[in-house]
Order: C-alpha cells, then sequence, then structure tokens
C-alpha cells in the first residue's frame, strides 16, 4: 500500500479537495466549556432542568433496584433491549409507552423508532405502492428525501415551498430586511391537479391510486410554519376520493407548538385531517428516538415493512425512560413557564437584530433578518459571510453555527440562530452585540462579501447525485 492509501482512498481524498476547494468541507467539532449554546435544537433545555434530570434517574434507580431483586434466569437487561423488536428487543414497556404517547398527541396508535430519521425512512419507503405519487414540499428534510427514493411510488414531484394555491400569496419584502426567498416552482394546489391529466389522471380522480403529501410543522433552517390548514383544505379539494395522505414531520414543532406540547396539528385541531405524523424527540422534548402517529392498521403495516424498524436493534429501557420522563414534565404543564421565557427571547431576539441592522443599514448581502416576526425559536440571520459571522461569534463565547450550500441554496447562506428556554436575555443582548460589532468592522473595512472567491466559482459536484435537484435540508 502506498504513502497515500488505496486507489479508493485517493479517490475519495480527491472528491475531498474538490469540498475543501470550494469551502463546503463538513468536519465534526465540539463546543467548549462555557460557551453559551444558541446553536442546538434543544428549545425547550429540558435535558438540563433538574427536576428532569432528578425524575430520569429516579426511573433509572427503580427499574436497577426492581432488576436486582429478580431471578437471574428473568433478569431484563437495561443497557441494551437484545435486538430488533421483531425478535428480543420489544417489551411491554416500550408498548405501553406508544400507548401514552399516540394518545397524548391524539392519535390512534404509535410506532417507536431508534430516530425520527429512521421513521421517516420507514414510513416513506414502504408505504406507497406501485402507481401511487408522493408530493412533497420543496424544502422538505434530506431523512424524507432518502425514504422517497426507497420508495415504489410512480410519481414524485414536490411543490414550491409553502406556496399552497396557484393565485399564491408571494411573501414580501421590504426596507432594511427581506424573507428568504422561495424556491421555484408550482403551488400545491397545481402539482395536485396535474396528477388528474393525462391518461393516469383517471386513476387520482378515482381513488384508486394514492397521493402522498409530505411536509414538515416547522422548517428547521429559516423557522417558519407550514401552513397546514390550506394545505389539508388544497388536499381534500383537489383529491375528493380522500385518496389524499398529508403527512407532517413535526420533529421541530413538538414540545413547542399545541397544548402541553403536543405539536402544531394538534394545535390547530387536524389530527383527523391528518394521516399521519412524524415526532422526533431529538429537539425541544430533549431525548433520542422518533416515532410515527397513524390508525392502528399503518402500525401493524410499517412492523411488517418498514426495514429501518425490522432490522435494526431497538431502544434500550434508559432511552425509553427519558422519553417517558420529558412527557410526563410536559404533558403536567410543568414546561408552561419555560415555553413563556422561549417565546419572549424569540421576540427579544428578532427586536435587538432589526434594531441593529436600521442602526447600521448594511447592504443585503452583508446582512439581513427578515421583518416577519418569527414563531419558531429558530431565527436565519443572513449574510454571505457566514463562515466569518459565526467564528466571530464563537471567539465572543456564543455557539452559532455557519449554514451553507449545498444545505442552503447559493445566495441564501445564513448564520442560524437557534434560541432556549435556558437563554438569558443577557445572553441575547451578547450575541446581538457580537454580531453587531462584527457588522461595524465589516462595514467600515468595506469588505467584499464573497466568502471567498472558489465559493462564488462554486460549479456542481460531479458525484453522482442520488437527490432530487431541490433544496434538501440537513438537521443540524
Amino acid at each position: 500500500m502506498s504513502e497515500k492509501g488505496s486507489p479508493l482512498d485517493q479517490v475519495l481524498a480527491s472528491l475531498l479537495d474538490r469540498r475543501r476547494a470550494r469551502n463546503q468541507l463538513r468536519r465534526l467539532t465540539t463546543v467548549p466549556n462555557g460557551t453559551v449554546d444558541f446553536s442546538s435544537n434543544a428549545y425547550l433545555s429540558l435535558s438540563t432542568q433538574s427536576v428532569v434530570q432528578q425524575a430520569f434517574l429516579a426511573r433509572l434507580e427503580e427499574a436497577a433496584s426492581t432488576t436486582a431483586a429478580a431471578d437471574s434466569s428473568s433478569r431484563p437487561s437495561l443497557l441494551g433491549s437484545g435486538g430488533s423488536r421483531l425478535l428480543d428487543g420489544n417489551s411491554a414497556y416500550a408498548e405501553s409507552l406508544e400507548c401514552t404517547l399516540a394518545a397524548f398527541h391524539g392519535a390512534q396508535a404509535g410506532l417507536l423508532f431508534n430516530s425520527a430519521m429512521d421513521a421517516n425512512v420507514g414510513l416513506f419507503s414502504c408505504v406507497p405502492q406501485p402507481g401511487d405519487a408522493i408530493v412533497y414540499d420543496a424544502l422538505i428534510h434530506a431523512s424524507v428525501h432518502d425514504g422517497i427514493r426507497l420508495s415504489r411510488a410512480s410519481r414524485r414531484l414536490p411543490f414550491a415551498h409553502s406556496r399552497i394555491w396557484e393565485e399564491s400569496r408571494a411573501a414580501g419584502t421590504a426596507g432594511l430586511s427581506s424573507d428568504t426567498s422561495s424556491p421555484a416552482g408550482e403551488s400545491l394546489e397545481a402539482v395536485l391537479r396535474s396528477l388528474l391529466q393525462g391518461p393516469e389522471g383517471a386513476l387520482f380522480q378515482s381513488g384508486e391510486r394514492n397521493v402522498f403529501i409530505a411536509v414538515e410543522g416547522v422548517y428547521s433552517m429559516d423557522g417558519d410554519v407550514a401552513p397546514l390548514v390550506d394545505i389539508v383544505d388544497c388536499v381534500e379539494r383537489c383529491l375528493g376520493q380522500g385518496n389524499g395522505y398529508v403527512i407532517v414531520d413535526e420533529a421541530h414543532s413538538t414540545g413547542i407548538f399545541g397544548d402541553c406540547g403536543r405539536g402544531l396539528v394538534c394545535e390547530l385541531g387536524l389530527e383527523r385531517r391528518v394521516w399521519a405524523r412524524v415526532l422526533g424527540f431529538g429537539k425541544a422534548v430533549g431525548c433520542a428516538g422518533g416515532m410515527v402517529l397513524c390508525s392502528s392498521t399503518t402500525r401493524s403495516y410499517l412492523i411488517n415493512y418498514a426495514r429501518t424498524l425490522i432490522y435494526t436493534t431497538a431502544m434500550a429501557f434508559p432511552s425509553l425512560a427519558s422519553i417517558e420522563t420529558a412527557y410526563d414534565f410536559l404533558a403536567t404543564g410543568q414546561a408552561r413557564p419555560l415555553l413563556s421565557h422561549l417565546r419572549l427571547l424569540v421576540q427579544e431576539t428578532h427586536r435587538l437584530l432589526l434594531a441593529a441592522c436600521a442602526r447600521h443599514c448594511p447592504p443585503a448581502e452583508v446582512l439581513r433578518v427578515s421583518i416577519e416576526q418569527p414563531r419558531s425559536p429558530i431565527i436565519p440571520v443572513f449574510t454571505s459571510k457566514p463562515r466569518d459571522l459565526a467564528a466571530h461569534c464563537q471567539r465572543s463565547g456564543f455557539m452559532v453555527r455557519p449554514i451553507v450550500a449545498p444545505t442552503v441554496p447559493k445566495g441564501d447562506e445564513r448564520i442560524r440562530v437557534c434560541l432556549h428556554a435556558g437563554n438569558t436575555m443577557g445572553e441575547v443582548e451578547g450575541l446581538v452585540a457580537a454580531v453587531e460589532a462584527w457588522l461595524s468592522v465589516i462595514l467600515k473595512s468595506g469588505a467584499q462579501c464573497d466568502e471567498s472567491t472558489a465559493l462564488e466559482e462554486e460549479t456542481q459536484d460531479q458525484t453522482p447525485q442520488l437527490a432530487p435537484p431541490n433544496r434538501e435540508k440537513a438537521k443540524i
């Protein structure tokens, strides 16, 4: 073997070099101690709440004492589940938790997965049948794209982000700030109408073939909220035979929207009009894992056909206990003060960022913030120098991450500010002061806003493209 490695290593190294030249190389990093978190998805800071930690440890101690008293031949495992749920990894505890969570979210049934990504891939890869269609928001999460690729659906069509009706109201921008531009494309209504045309259209009109519509409750890169009522109305209007099935990824809306964090679907009273929901427990819930909320029949079907459930070791007791602990905290209303504080932080952060822009009047390519009041804890701050701004904030003790292409389209680069119930007003003020200090230096220097010549002259990666050419988001 040469010092340069195998021929395959050399090919992989050249592909990494290409990404490095475009300033797009991903790396694993750790957060320095003492850094203020404005990056993670733990919006309610549940995992750091002492009462939650104590309740979780109490569950573990109770289970450990019960296990110690049991006969060795019947002693349950606390460290691992022992296998797939279809073999030895299932438990009465897991099934009871599924029933509890389904009832909490107003669903008939639920099925746990090891992650929300596994839930999305499992659901979309096995449910659509040959001849069916999947219609998805152009900004749908990468895990849904992966499931769509593996599905047997005959048609896979995107619609313009959150544009529902053909006479869609375009989001306007004005003054010192601007909303991010939506990817070009047709509205949901136009895409659904197109399915009803042509030789195969009669099969969709009659209900012989099904259409699955994939959207998110809250989109993780822009923090915007899906117009779910319009989406459901549009689907029911266009597909009058009831063969339109809306699937909502609630990973970023669970815990934040709805009574006691039940999610956006519950907040809007759409439980009976949305066919399935995918929950993610790694965001506001503060744990790990995912779940599909669905009918009892769909649950049985997933147990038989969802490969991401069948061919993986099931979650161990500590993971299940952490989910139950967090949901107890939510269901009893203990998270309400945290959510109230979080909403105040969101309003104040947005106000301070707009005020900073008003004071300095930066060109839009240097820095811009949407004038629209945020409805989620995610606030994108757009800049063509996201790495430079993020590095400055990090040196000042505030962890924010740069978001660049291909996670977002070129021209939509930003830092993403994620707020948490554990943040303070003083920390918010410090972050905005750091952003403003950076902005002052940039404007005084008159520096050009290209992050690098290589980034400006970016060309398409020549590696095989498995995903559709639409913007495909990754969770950070």
